[in-house]
């Protein structure tokens, strides 16, 4: 116990040690977190206000850009305080807090993916059992069960990095107080906590990655079988922009995190983290918002009807 408290605090070193990019790469990283920022929020406010687009559909999507939000935002604070002053001091209790809200929130983006590609499965497959199978209470449901399952993913996995003794260097060699980095600043014996990181990740995204794969598989089935050239445009526009997503999220964190501590580069750790914790947040608004015409439209109807209460 006397060994685990000798570490108070960690350094972080942030993105880099070269002083010339650090006000470069600070104006890039609070232009990217902005738009993340507006991107988001805008997307969600625009959900609410738009009753057009009150459907399971765009409730999961709003919920998926208060989730990016809210994990772009427990990161790029430290990154941009970082940034402005080199390396930077963060509390054992504060770089535990970090890593709890980041784990969370990113287990819920997960598993919001999923819920998301079973929406475009019911809709696509079943369409005249959409309403039913869809109900409130069901997606309500599926959000639930999607923070219970990060609170708990967080909790397990953060409870397993802290029970690790850190008496020796306290350096955190990445911008944020991610799990991989930090455990491997641990003198105890850290292969059977690493073995169970890989686990409970792989289980994490593979059930994920099971559910979206047979939801599209049924759908392009559908889609196939479909001799309307409308129906069959309609049913890939509203999955592109999902798979999009899907591809970028997943190929980022199993590359972060589906291998052993001992095999990770810290270099290439920070690339791989700044796409799924600050330019992923940022793109996911743009890939919905580009190539979905009703939100386009909603859009449009909301810059017209702001600037007819600005006239008045």
């Amino acid at each position: 116990m006397e060994n685990r408290t000798e570490v108070t605090e960690f350094i972080l070193l942030g993105l880099t040690n070269s002083p010339e990019l650090q006000v470069p790469l600070f104006v890039l990283i609070t232009l990217i977190y902005s738009m993340t920022v507006v991107g988001n929020l805008g997307m969600t406010v625009l959900i609410l206000w738009d009753s057009r687009l009150h459907t399971p559909m765009y409730f999961f999507l709003s919920n998926l850009s208060l989730v990016d939000f809210a994990y772009s935002s427990v990161v790029s604070s430290t990154v941009m305080a970082g940034l402005l002053i080199g390396e930077m001091l963060i509390s054992y209790n504060a770089c535990a807090a970090q890593m709890f809200f980041f784990t969370t929130f990113a287990t819920v983006e997960n598993y919001l993916l999923a819920a998301m590609a079973y929406d475009r499965y019911a809709a696509v497959c079943k369409p005249l059992h959409y309403a039913t199978t869809m109900t409130p209470t069901v997606c309500a449901c599926l959000i639930m069960g999607c923070h219970a399952s990060g609170f708990l993913n967080a909790a397990i996995l953060t409870g397993e990095t802290f029970s690790l003794s850190f008496c020796a260097s306290n350096v955190v060699h990445h911008f944020f107080c991610d799990i991989p980095v930090v455990m491997a600043l641990s003198c105890s014996d850290r292969h059977v906590n690493e073995l169970f990181l890989v686990y409970v990740s792989t289980f994490n995204v593979f059930f994920a990655i099971v559910v979206i794969s047979t939801s599209y598989l049924l759908v392009f089935i559908t889609i196939l079988k479909m001799r309307s050239a409308t129906g069959y445009q309609k049913a890939l526009s509203t999955c592109g922009s999902h798979i999009t997503a899907v591809s970028i999220f997943y190929g980022t964190v199993m590359f972060m995190y589906l291998q052993p501590g001992s095999s990770h580069s810290m270099d290439t750790d920070k690339i791989a983290s700044v796409v799924y914790t600050m330019v992923i947040p940022m793109l996911n608004p743009l890939v919905y918002s580009l190539r979905n015409k009703e939100v386009k439209s909603a859009f449009k109807k909301f810059i017209l009807g702001l600037k007819s209460s600005l006239r008045f």
